[in-house]
């Protein structure tokens, strides 16, 4: 062989080597991508289920919450009119019977 042949040879040798590495590459690129989108999918409903269980518990804690509210909205209500009839009561003359010890 010539010498022009050998280096047409080599260098079809050398394109034929960097577009391999290139599909190689892409390849790899491609795999990985896919490895990161089932990851991805595998760790989706673990970071449901801990948001389900947050929720929950948050809505546990507010119903606590408005609960205690709610009780102390009506415990006010109660001393309020507690006092109102007893005012109505004192200015009629009489008074809530009161056991003493």
């Amino acid at each position: 062989m010539s010498v022009e042949k050998m280096t047409k040879v080599e260098e079809s040798f050398q394109r034929a080597m960097g577009l391999k590495k290139m599909v190689d590459r892409w390849r790899n690129s491609h795999t990985h991508c896919l490895w990161q989108m089932t990851l991805g999918q595998r760790r989706n409903p673990y970071a449901t289920l801990r948001m389900q269980d947050t929720m929950v518990q948050e809505l546990a804690l507010a119903k606590k919450q408005l609960l205690m509210v709610r009780q102390a909205a009506l415990h006010q209500l109660f001393e309020k009119e507690h006092l109102q009839y007893r005012q109505e009561l004192n200015q009629m003359g009489k008074a809530f019977y009161i056991e003493r010890f």
